[in-house]
């Protein structure tokens, strides 16, 4: 999985061969979860719940950017990183 952002232990990274709704995927040790943008919110999958407050909070704040790398996965682009939580929007 192309990795795109990393925090608190928090893996965050796109597949350029998924399809069905915009998501991401976060992965927390050994739990994953797959999140829908937009709305961020959990479409398969867990992470502890503390985990995944942070991931949905930053999701949400950063979901242009994640919904430009759909785009870009879509038409097989590089895919760009997005600045971790704490380090601005």
């Amino acid at each position: 999985m192309p990795e795109i952002s990393r925090f608190f232990g928090i893996v965050m990274g796109m597949f350029y061969s998924e399809h069905g709704l915009p998501h991401f995927h976060a992965v927390y040790g050994g739990d994953k979860a797959s999140i829908a943008i937009p709305g961020a919110y959990v479409l398969e999958g867990s992470l502890p719940p503390r985990a995944l407050r942070l991931a949905l909070e930053w999701a949400r704040l950063h979901e242009r950017e994640w919904l430009e790398n759909w785009g870009r996965a879509r038409r097989r682009e590089p895919l760009e990183p997005i600045a971790p939580f704490g380090a601005g929007p």
